[in-house]
């Protein structure tokens, strides 16, 4: 404190001139000063003409070190020649200048290192996409990065294999359907040009026009294998374009009936059991009109072309959920083979099949039209007719 230099003068003041020194350095030891004490002659001290005058006078004089990082307190001893130095005492900083450089310099290595080592994993992670990419423009579809972390890089990593995995699929859906197509083509193709042949071979106006309705069939056939598979690309492709709106289902399925139930006489569709919440509730669901219309008509095409007698369609509506069955009393499907009915142009009995005219792209894109629906389509066995029980939920 500022008493100190005052207290210790007075302390040696008590002692004559030779004594003094030793004194100080006896108080300096048994008082455990944390700073260096001196005695110095006045014209020894590092003083200006100014400083010296003060001290001569009585004051007590605060000087900057060299450095201007620490001051020396001085003061003078009544009677004598002595001053007392107190000192230096580093008020800012107790380190040297170089070792501050010294530190700043590692502290600056360090943080560079961590920078480098991240710098280094992101590069490391950003080369693996490119060699990802690189592969997959050569034709390897399978190859995928791995998703380290949910960093920016991990999420473009997830986006990339997501990508991926979307573009594998789709060629290879790309694939089949041309393959399949390829094969489906075939039997019209064949039979139109049998017809083509009949016809200019016929002798009778009769024969000619029955030739003409047979290739007619087949063009219609065509047609609708065309349709088919175009709609099953573009639901496969990405999600459609879906304006939900509220359907009423009793008049969806009646609308149904009406179209289909005249294509075979000797099948029967009709309306089982429908259920809503509340009794005597009318049954509205929100979906887009049109492919829910397309999904129905489907799976009742699909059933009555199995049928042996019956179809029918019914469905259970609640709060958050709705399902619509619809059983048939034909064979059924195995139950080995009910995710693989799904499947693009499967069939289970591809002779029968192709004989009641359906392509296999039929239960496909009912699949689809559900999935953006955010629902499953899914087979099982009727419990009322005992065939098949396809059901959208």
């Amino acid at each position: 404190s500022d008493k100190e230099p005052l207290l210790l003068i007075d302390e040696l003041v008590r002692f004559s001139v030779d004594e003094q020194p030793a004194r100080l350095q006896a108080l300096r030891i048994d008082k455990g000063f944390g700073f260096d004490l001196h005695l110095l002659a006045l014209d020894q001290a590092d003083l200006d003409d100014d400083q010296r005058r003060r001290i001569y006078e009585g004051d007590t004089v605060m000087a900057l070190g060299k450095g201007g990082d620490s001051i020396r307190v001085l003061a003078g001893i009544v009677d004598t020649n002595w001053v007392l130095e107190i000192g230096p005492l580093y008020q800012m900083n107790p380190y040297p200048l170089h070792w501050l450089l010294v530190i700043a310099l590692m502290g600056l290595c360090f943080i560079g290192l961590v920078v480098y080592l991240l710098v280094r994993r992101l590069e490391r992670r950003v080369l693996e996409l490119e060699a990802a990419a690189t592969q997959i423009a050569q034709g390897s579809l399978q190859t995928r990065v791995p998703t380290e972390g949910s960093d920016s890089v991990g999420r473009v990593a997830a986006a990339f294999n997501s990508m991926a995995e979307h573009l594998q699929r789709s060629l290879m859906i790309q694939r089949e359907l041309v393959r399949a197509v390829s094969h489906e083509l075939r039997t019209p193709v064949a039979r139109l040009r049998f017809g083509l042949e009949m016809v200019s071979d016929a002798t009778t106006p009769e024969a000619r026009r029955k030739y003409m309705r047979g290739m007619d069939s087949d063009i219609q056939d065509l047609d609708k294998l065309v349709d088919e598979m175009l709609t099953y690309a573009r639901l496969e492709q990405g999600a459609p374009t879906l304006n939900f709106q509220r359907v009423d289902l009793d008049a969806l399925i009646d609308q149904v009936i009406a179209e289909l139930a005249p294509l075979r006489a000797d099948v029967r569709v009709s309306r089982g059991e429908c259920l809503t919440s509340e009794e005597g509730e009318a049954a509205w669901v929100e979906a887009e009109p049109r492919y829910l219309h397309r999904a129905v008509q489907n799976l009742v095409s699909n059933a009555m072309r199995h049928a042996e007698n019956e179809v029918r369609i019914s469905y259970r509506l609640e709060a958050q959920q709705c399902r619509i069955d619809v059983d048939d009393d034909g064979p059924g499907v195995p139950e080995e083979a009910w995710e693989q009915i799904f499947t693009p142009f499967m069939r289970i009995d591809d002779s029968r099949t192709r004989a009641s005219g359906g392509h296999g792209l039929g239960l496909s894109i009912v699949r689809r039209i559900i999935h953006w629906h955010e629902g499953r389509a899914l087979i099982g066995r009727s419990a009322s007719l005992g065939g098949a029980c396809f059901s959208l939920s």
